[in-house]
């Protein structure tokens, strides 16, 4: 016999409500699974009481009290204050608490790393930006470099009493389920064992390392933590390369190897600039920002400033492209409605294929979204398909993002609370 499973009548939880079998150990799996159950639905609706709980997942009061008891002792909720109520006692209300734990992200981007560390609720504990030049190392010495860097935070984090759930790590490039990069040009990595290359770097720490594509973390963290809270969603990461993170149905959509979202080489102009793929027009030619810095600037950039003639560092470039735009330059807003267009091509497609709510421009092309977006809306609904005067991707809406170039590091340590989420949590110290 198994487990029975009940749907719970409110946010879309799976409770587990039963369990018949004579294996002792399947009552810790039940309790485990209803640990996540109240935990997600406190981190949904706070603040709420033990009767909300109870009403909205099926589980008894009785249960919800026992496991409110447990995640109050191991400091994930917390009580505050009373609710007012028309009939009987003010019930205790109940918030995320979460003070003694820390979720650490860490963005990989051809120029620059990014480390944010997180509480349980999201607010940030740390928030750092460092040069990195990937390209200039051979791959042991640049993950010797993030491995330095991710021990500082963790060390930061420990000796402020926290305790670290995980390290999650964004790589622009190709990741399998296992983690390992398997192709990520902006930083010549073939085939690089990340996961267990830093557990030897950081000298096997006590958490978990894990390693995903940071177009997907993006994704998730817009999902999270963005402003528009809707199932389907698309993030379109401007950095060395193009990807696109995919939510559906609220969950984050990976595809069979791992690889879903790879727009770079997209043929979005035939006859448009030449890739380094050895194709013409592709959607990194045209829209990508490293290629629009160059068009723009081939002899403003001295030598030091790149890289096999990419520039090295894309911040001060973009904001550069940003100051010449807003002074009304001809060249740069040509150039911002061509990849504009571009990106509004690959949006079309993202619609007609996975019909997103939502297309978010995130990384650097948020600081450019100011001219890029109407060449994209342009050319998005130059190409909706009606039925009836209205298609099916016809409410696909393209927005710039509010978190910016923070956005694959959020999502990377989104992505260790979700393993709280799931119902990882026996595993913490309580007190």
């Amino acid at each position: 016999m198994g487990l029975a499973v009940g749907r719970a009548s409110r946010a879309g939880l799976n409770v587990i409500t039963t369990q018949v079998g004579p294996r002792p150990a399947d009552f810790a799996d039940v309790r485990t699974t209803n640990l996540a159950v109240v935990l997600r639905y406190v981190r949904a609706n706070a603040p709420c009481s033990r009767a909300d709980i109870a009403a909205s997942t099926g589980l008894n009061k009785a249960t919800v009290s026992s496991l409110v008891a447990e995640l109050i002792e191991r400091r994930l909720v917390r009580e505050t204050g009373l609710a007012e109520q028309r009939i009987g006692r003010p019930a205790t209300l109940l918030v995320l608490d979460g003070a003694p734990y820390a979720a650490v992200g860490i963005a990989i981007d051809v120029d620059h790393l990014t480390v944010i560390a997180t509480d349980l609720a999201g607010e940030r504990l740390l928030s750092w930006h460092r040069a990195f030049h990937s390209r200039d190392a051979l791959p042991g010495k640049a993950i010797a470099s993030i491995a330095a860097l991710a021990k500082r935070a963790t060390t930061r984090l420990g000796s402020a009493g926290r305790q670290v759930l995980g390290l999650t790590i964004a790589v622009p490039g190709l990741v399998d389920p296992t983690g390992d990069v398997r192709f990520a040009p902006g930083l010549r990595w073939h085939d690089v064992e990340l996961p267990g290359l830093l557990q030897r770097a950081m000298r096997r720490p006590s958490f978990q390392i894990t390693v995903e594509n940071y177009a997907n973390l993006a994704a998730l963290a817009e999902h999270r933590y963005g402003a528009h809270h809707v199932g389907n969603l698309a993030h379109l990461s401007g950095g060395g390369r193009i990807g696109a993170g995919i939510i559906a149905e609220g969950q984050l959509l990976r595809g069979g190897l791992g690889f879903a979202g790879e727009l770079s080489h997209l043929l979005v102009d035939g006859s448009g600039a030449a890739c380094d793929c050895g194709r013409q027009g592709c959607l990194e030619a045209v829209a990508g920002i490293p290629a629009m810095i160059k068009r723009l600037s081939p002899r403003d950039l001295p030598e030091d400033a790149l890289v096999d003639g990419d520039p090295l560092d894309l911040q001060p470039e973009v904001e550069d492209l940003a100051r010449r735009a807003r002074s009304g330059e001809p060249a740069v807003l040509e150039e911002l409605e061509r990849g504009g267009t571009a990106l509004g091509y690959a949006s079309w497609v993202l619609a007609s294929v996975v019909n997103p709510e939502v297309v978010v421009l995130g990384g650097h092309y948020a600081a450019l979204a100011r001219w890029l977006l109407p060449a994209a809306e342009a050319e998005l609904t130059s190409r909706i398909v009606t039925a009836d005067g209205e298609g099916a991707n016809a409410r696909c809406r393209l927005v710039a993002s509010v978190l910016g170039q923070d956005a694959s590091a959020i999502g990377a340590a989104a992505r260790v609370l979700d393993t709280v989420d799931s119902g990882q949590v026996q595993t913490l110290r309580a007190g």
